[in-house]
């Protein structure tokens, strides 16, 4: 079982331990290289550990219909691999020190190790997928990737404007995060045998956990502590990034807020803690809620149409882990 696992996510997990057993081998055994400069590269990226969320979507889905889980268990590894390869090259874009606490890849080795590892992570999870055999599933991969790549390039693009509308937003957002989520549901679902209106069904599940679980980040960003999000709170405004709940405060305050002012001169100047303490002592922190809460109840809903099993009801509870991880 993946590392830093609370006893909540451990028992969401537990109809998919042996799996999640096995993906870790599989991780494991990557830093068993025949090249030297790249086992402590792998061996530091794999230590960090992590809920391994999106590899247990794919399990989970996979599980409504168990049969051979040689293809899932694969298909959960590069699923992994995808989501660790973007974090490096995230960390490397935003030029960022630090991640959950612990220093980055480009901190430690610097952007250009830090951008050709990546592009080797991103790989070897594409020879995972390959090993399926299964085209359906290497196509969605491969458009999973095309969809994290221009969802970063819509975020550069869009830096430091104070006028988003909220349908770009949540098209970053898909991109960035939810589409990962969608395809680790949506290949498990298939690798597992599920009939196409049940593998529509759990990719339309992850589309809304995954959209609830970004947003989650974002809220956490504005009320978080420094120390456990392991940068600074705020940090989103500094990067020129808007979220849902400053978006929010654009669209109530749209004449009297800091962050036009922030954007133009890119000072902070006080102008950071005033947005967040406008968020704060308003009820867009409420609305956000509720808009969690809505895609999550969403999501629960979408699960009812399937069997009735241990992995069902995983998803379910998982569903309820991702809102409370708001509070």
């Amino acid at each position: 079982m993946a590392e830093g696992l609370d006893q909540q996510t451990a028992s969401i997990y537990a109809p998919i331990q042996p799996l999640l057993g096995q993906v870790e081998e599989r991780l494991n055994n990557l830093s068993r290289t025949d090249a030297p400069y790249l086992g402590p590269l792998l061996d530091y990226v794999l230590a960090k550990g992590g809920k391994r969320i999106r590899p247990a979507v794919t399990l989970l889905a996979a599980g409504i219909y168990p049969g051979d889980s040689e293809n899932p268990v694969i298909m959960a590894s590069a699923v992994e691999l995808l989501h660790l390869a973007t974090l490096i090259h995230d960390d490397t874009v935003d030029n960022s020190d630090m991640r959950r606490g612990k220093a980055t890849v480009t901190n430690l080795w610097g952007p250009h190790v830090a951008v050709l590892f990546g592009d080797y992570v991103f790989a070897t999870a594409a020879t995972f997928v390959c090993d399926t055999g299964n085209v359906r599933v290497i196509r969605r991969f491969s458009e999973t990737i095309m969809d994290l790549a221009s969802g970063e390039l819509v975020e550069y693009f869009n830096a430091f404007d104070a006028q988003q509308a909220r349908d770009v937003y949540h098209d970053r957002i898909y991109r960035k995060t939810a589409s990962l989520f969608c395809t680790a549901a949506e290949t498990g679902a298939v690798l597992g045998g599920a009939p196409e209106d049940h593998v529509q069904t759990l990719r339309d599940y992850a589309y809304k956990i995954g959209m609830a679980y970004q947003m989650v980040d974002d809220l956490l960003d504005i009320r978080g502590d420094s120390q456990a999000l392991g940068k600074p709170v705020g940090n989103d405004l500094l990067q020129g990034v808007m979220t849902l709940p400053t978006i929010m405060l654009m669209e109530r305050y749209p004449d009297d807020n800091p962050i036009g002012d922030l954007f133009k001169d890119r000072e902070p100047d006080g102008k950071v803690n005033r947005a967040l303490e406008m968020i704060n002592n308003s009820t867009i922190v409420d609305d956000c809620y509720g808009v969690i809460r809505g895609y999550c109840n969403d999501a629960r809903q979408a699960l009812e149409s399937l069997p009735d099993c241990e992995s069902r009801r995983s998803l379910m509870v998982l569903a309820d882990y991702i809102w409370e991880r708001s509070h």
